[in-house]
């Protein structure tokens, strides 16, 4: 392990030293400066002579006169068992006063590529126990499903009562709970003190903590060190899900930090700017995080994501959630006019899209064909919607009876379906129950996307009695 003197220039996150030997790519740094602060870092680019390394604290208090020691392997996380119910650092340090983390073995947290031959296709339905999503937008085991936000929304209570309430039905039917819930993974990028400690709290009141490992980056913690975060978050997934065979469910907030931490760096490298003066490697990057969920063939666990991601203005073309739409598997939208209008969770169903949904719903489900109810419920809420914007231009009174009851299906969908509040866990019959209902509000004719049989079965006469 050789040290060297020779730092030439600081710019921002990086410092650049000159050397005289192969420095690899992604190598360990450990800068000591001259009041004795030791930083570590890492190779972001090396060339002959010169590299340019990212320090994870910041770069104050180095000068010309610190020492840059190499220590000739890429960063590892150390991961256990033990590590549920810790809390720790951006960097993975514990900070919740435990004890020192003694590792089963310590992994590189660029991680390996799941072989697409090895991969098990996702098809196992996970209740989340709130109708927005288990009715409309299904997630599924080893699913990626981002959660498109804006600033000011309460996605943060989403992602909570998702931690709190995920579990598999089709193995609680057997009457045997083990392993049914999900070991939660909570990667937090840029996040603010006070965000925080509403997580924490969350996580110790409802007892979440004890099956969870919390990495914590706040706003004003190094933006490099956020680069690093959900590798450290992801790895240690892995080892839970594929070694130690828990379903493991990631959730990282907030992306959009994440990437801004990308420009950052790109900026202060000189980097040519992509869109918006993103790097134009963003999609690449994005995509070696994302595609680390997933399950393998042979193995008992699963990984799957609910990353978060802010958009800016909340303009849905915006790159991050652009790109983010591209790699994923759908998204959960929340909605400011929902959120205005006191609706909790404030989902809109309508841009809201889980690719992997049909292949995850129907089997040992009651309360009739789950896929045809959606798309039933799907239709008469987008037809309600138009005629919204019909009603601000001709009035109500212009409508006919039926252009009335879609009306009244909508705000009632708003009001009975989506509405639920964070603390409410509703069973996937319970929210079934809830669909009927409704479309049980409009003429058995309207019902053209689901079998007869089924209408028969679960239509409930006395909505329409109740209705009129």
């Amino acid at each position: 392990m050789k040290e060297y003197q020779t730092i030439t220039e600081i710019s921002g996150p990086l410092v650049f030293a000159e050397v005289d030997e192969a420095i690899g790519y992604d190598e360990i740094v450990e800068i000591e400066t001259p009041n004795g602060e030791t930083k570590r870092g890492q190779v972001l680019e090396s060339s002959e002579g010169v590299v340019a390394i990212q320090v994870f604290e910041g770069t104050e208090g180095i000068d010309r006169k610190s020492s840059v020691r190499f220590l000739g392997e890429t960063m590892k996380m150390p991961v256990t068992e033990d590590l549920l119910g810790r809390v720790l650092d951006g960097s993975g340090r514990p900070i919740d006063g435990g004890p020192d983390i003694v590792p089963d073995e310590r992994r590189d947290i660029v991680g390996a590529a799941i072989n697409p031959y090895s991969r098990e296709y996702p098809e196992e339905f996970i209740q989340t126990g709130i109708s927005a999503i288990d009715g409309m937008n299904t997630l599924v085991r080893g699913q990626k499903l981002p959660i498109f936000s804006g600033s000011g929304l309460p996605h943060n209570d989403v992602a909570l009562q998702v931690a709190r309430q995920a579990t598999v039905p089709e193995e609680d039917e057997g009457g045997d709970d083990e392993g049914t819930e999900f070991a939660v993974i909570f990667g937090a990028m840029g996040i603010t003190a006070e965000e925080a400690n509403e997580f924490m709290e969350d996580f110790e009141r409802t007892g979440a903590l004890e099956r969870s490992v919390v990495f914590m980056n706040l706003a004003d913690d190094p933006a490099v060190e956020r680069t690093v975060t959900p590798r450290l978050a992801l790895t240690t997934a892995e080892y839970l899900a594929f070694d130690k065979g828990y379903h493991v469910l990631v959730i990282l907030t907030d992306m959009t930090n994440y990437c801004e931490a990308l420009r950052e760096i790109g900026a202060a490298r000189e980097e040519v700017p992509g869109r918006r003066g993103y790097p134009g490697y963003m999609y690449t990057d994005l995509a070696q995080l994302y595609e680390r969920a997933g399950r393998i063939e042979g193995r008992e666990g699963s990984v799957t994501q609910l990353p978060i991601l802010t958009m800016p203005g909340d303009d849905d073309t915006h790159p991050i959630p652009d790109l983010t739409g591209y790699i994923t598997e759908g998204q959960i939208v929340m909605d400011r006019d929902l959120n205005s209008q006191g609706i909790q969770p404030p989902i809109n169903v309508l841009p809201s899209l889980s690719r992997l949904m049909d292949d995850g719903i129907g089997e040992g489900l009651t309360r009739g064909d789950h896929a045809d109810v959606k798309d039933q419920l799907f239709a008469a809420y987008a037809e309600g919607e138009d005629l919204r914007d019909l009603v601000n231009i001709v009035g109500r009174e212009a409508l006919s009876e039926l252009d009335n009851k879609y009306l009244d299906f909508a705000d009632r969908f708003e009001e009975e379906f989506v509405q639920q509040g964070y603390d409410t866990d509703r069973t996937i019959d319970e929210t079934l129950d809830i669909g009927w209902e409704l479309l049980s509000t409009l003429p058995k004719e309207e019902l053209n996307r689901i079998d007869e049989d089924l209408i028969e079965e679960y239509y409930v006469e006395e909505a329409q009695a109740v209705e009129a």
